[in-house]
């Protein structure tokens, strides 16, 4: 964990990056959408037809088609585990076509830790249905009964023959509604599905090949870049046109209202010209963010809306009469995506039709909105996914998108290449938003939980583009004037704030206001920050009760999937040695009560004369029904584990007066190698059961058990993040 860059390549030889500058060859995506297409683009798939969903092809190989984008989360691999288990049919056989408008179905957003449980159960469904279809259709072309046939990589096979796919159907696909099937052999023979199959893009990936949308290139393409203003709220005055023509490199210069842009040959050259145009544009900017404050203080002097979630019994009575009563203020800060490539988009406009190849999680409802945004008929414009250097959640690459194609309807017949900067995606994105949550509760005499009260301090948790052009950046700056998008979805607030234990008085509220910082999804929403607060919360009030946190867990438990996750963790627990200066810390949660179950455990190291935390190793259990690729799974929570580690050890938004102040990875730190602890998955596998996502169940629970671990280390309890180390220095010894 101590490795350089240096000593990585010196260890394994050399990598090699290089950039195909003829297209497309050798993307992860697969190939792209012919540029010189004419007339009308394709309508969208019908999600009820099995074509929608595979289609057989020529060369032997099905074809299957999902509505989501590959963020790391291994839907392209679990899809084709899914079509290979119900066509009986090799891997090598299945190819993957993700979002594309127009040619795979309209599944919105990749979003919610859904991507299994909407596509690749619509691929399951489609596929099984398309089997027992061809066997029908065999069946009677032959005359035999279908117990004498079977599929077979690509293929019927019967006593003595055999048929391609593609023969058997004419060259035709199935075009016919998908039917329950009878058999699903992905809970039956499960000769693919519930395997640790590899992921090729990983590979792909490590070796420095092309992979993300920042990796594109086309002939004649063109590089554009955004002249930033000094604020959200700023207005272009005036900019020194004349001067910036001088340049011999400048392609074009796009001003529409204050959105700026510059387009050059050479990236190199469009950085250097904006950097020139940013030194000869004037900016007026009367608005001014709440600087130099303290965020949370100032969060609950704005406006709110208020609402209750849920209530039941008398909290408040309740309250009054127990025992023990504890109350408690849990603060998140303004949060980045923090992905490690900066978004990136490419574009053209060619014969009034507009196309983008994006990393956007969304890939239909930025088409609506990116339609409107620039007046053009839907069936005009085609975006295409490409896995991006991202995140999960929406950082800038709708934005990078939308800026693209704004600068190639400019400049129409040559592909143009966006790319952020790193100070661009800090500055720029939409953050997760800032949280508070404050809890009471009361014991009764047994020293069990009588009485809860939970009260939320929220923005909106999305603001994602699905037909309203305010969504998106630049149109903040264009002529048309277009405002503030809003709260945004306020729902994200509540979730998984209703604690998902048997508690009979309870009564959760939000307050929902309008934040000063652009915010959206970032991954979990309000769950991350809800189940921080509810399992710090449960261990304290484990503690006033003198139960094991986890027996105290279990006590107030009544579903008993939760409690077999919390007591295969208590099993792997057995034997830690806690030394001097350590800790250990649970949590548990059920992503938005009704998804994935994660049982979590750490273990910290404090230096108390620092303040520093290392964490040393992180368990967890997770029962996500069906496990389609257990590997993949486990890649989720590992990730998931580390990601809410460094948040709450280390990440904060902060801002002055004027904008964004953290525009770098030493303003705004992540975790790096030697931070990572040791992860340790185990995955509870119910075939019998439905799958579930799990991409968002580990973050919450993670945080929370740190948090747990460092005030078993200490005797400190943190409620606020990141973990402030001059609080613990004070801690005694």
């Amino acid at each position: 964990m101590k490795a350089t860059r240096r000593n990585f390549i010196k260890q394994i030889g050399y990598v090699s990056i290089g950039f195909s500058m003829v297209g497309t060859v050798g993307l992860a995506n697969g190939g792209f959408m012919p540029i010189d297409k004419t007339g009308s683009l394709l309508g969208t798939p019908d999600k009820d037809q099995i074509n929608a969903w595979l289609q057989i092809l020529e060369n032997g190989k099905v074809k299957v088609l999902t509505g989501k984008i590959e963020l790391g989360q291994g839907i392209r691999i679990a899809v084709a585990q899914m079509a290979a288990e119900e066509l009986n049919t090799d891997l090598d056989l299945i190819e993957v076509n993700i979002a594309e408008t127009g040619v795979t179905p309209d599944e919105g957003f990749t979003a919610g830790s859904s991507s299994i449980v909407s596509s690749a159960m619509a691929v399951r469904n489609a596929a099984a249905s398309a089997r027992e279809i061809i066997l029908k259709i065999a069946s009677k072309k032959w005359g035999m009964a279908i117990s004498q046939l079977q599929l077979k990589n690509g293929k019927v096979l019967g006593p003595e023959r055999e048929m391609s796919l593609y023969e058997l159907l004419d060259g035709e696909q199935i075009e016919k509604t998908i039917a329950k099937a009878t058999e699903y052999k992905g809970k039956t023979i499960r000769k693919y599905v519930g395997r640790p199959i590899p992921r090729k893009d990983i590979e792909a990936m490590v070796r420095g090949q092309e992979v993300f949308v920042q990796d594109l290139r086309f002939p004649g393409m063109v590089h554009a870049r955004v002249v930033r203003p000094p604020s959200y709220t700023a207005k272009l005055v005036t900019i020194n046109e004349a001067e910036l023509e001088r340049s011999p490199h400048l392609l074009k210069l796009v001003r529409k209202g204050s959105f700026l842009g510059v387009l050059a040959e050479d990236e190199y050259q469009a950085i250097r010209l904006m950097e020139k145009a940013k030194q000869l544009a004037k900016w007026n900017a009367p608005e001014r963010l709440p600087g130099n404050i303290n965020v949370k203080e100032y969060l609950k002097t704005l406006p709110a809306d208020i609402e209750t979630h849920e209530e039941k019994g008398d909290s408040d009575t309740s309250l009054k009469q127990s025992k023990k009563q504890l109350s408690a203020s849990f603060f998140k800060p303004y949060l980045m995506h923090a992905a490690n490539g900066p978004s990136c988009a490419v574009a053209l406009f060619k014969e009034g039709e507009l196309y983008v190849w994006t990393h956007s999680q969304g890939v239909y409802p930025l088409r609506r909105t990116l339609a409107k945004l620039v007046k053009m008929p839907e069936d005009a414009v085609h975006l295409k996914a490409v896995p991006g250097s991202g995140c999960f959640g929406q950082n800038g690459a709708n934005d990078a998108a939308t800026e693209a194609a704004l600068m190639a309807i400019e400049y129409p017949g040559r592909h143009v290449r966006l790319q952020w900067t790193r100070e661009d995606e800090h500055g720029w994105e939409p953050y997760g938003t800032a949280m508070i949550v404050e809890l009471k509760a009361g014991l009764d005499e047994n020293g069990e939980i009588d009485g809860w009260k939970c009260a939320i301090w929220s923005d909106g948790h999305s603001n994602r583009p699905n037909g309203n052009p305010n969504t998106l950046l630049p149109a903040q700056f264009l002529e048309e004037g277009y405002g503030h998008p809003g709260i945004g979805y306020r729902g994200g607030a509540v979730r998984n704030a209703i604690p998902y234990y048997d508690i009979p008085n309870l009564k959760v509220e939000t307050h929902i206001f309008q934040g000063p910082l652009r915010a959206s999804s970032l991954r979990g929403l309000g769950t991350y920050t809800n189940v921080f607060a509810i399992e710090s919360f449960m261990d304290e009030l484990a503690r006033m009760s003198n139960t094991d946190p986890i027996e105290f867990r279990i006590r107030h438990s009544n579903d008993e999937r939760s409690i077999a996750c919390m007591k295969k963790l208590q099993e792997k627990l057995v034997g830690i040695s806690i030394r001097g200066g350590e800790g250990l810390g649970l949590a548990f949660s059920r992503y938005k009560n009704n998804a994935s179950y994660c049982a979590m455990a750490a273990h910290v190291s404090v230096d108390k004369i620092t303040g520093s935390v290392q964490v040393k190793k992180m368990w967890s259990v997770v029962d996500a029904g069906e496990t389609i690729n257990p590997d993949g799974l486990k890649n989720q929570m590992e990730g998931g584990m580390i990601q809410s580690a460094s948040w709450a050890l280390k990440e904060e938004v902060r801002f002055d007066a004027q904008h964004i102040t953290t525009l770098n990875w030493n303003s705004y730190p992540i975790f790096r190698f030697p931070d990572t602890p040791e992860v340790e998955v185990e995955v509870i596998d119910r075939v019998d059961e439905p799958p579930m996502g799990a991409g968002e169940a580990a973050q919450g629970p993670a945080t929370a058990a740190i948090v747990n671990a460092i005030f078993d280390a200490t005797g400190v309890r943190i409620r606020e993040l990141p973990v402030n180390k001059e609080l613990i220095k004070q801690a005694k010894t």
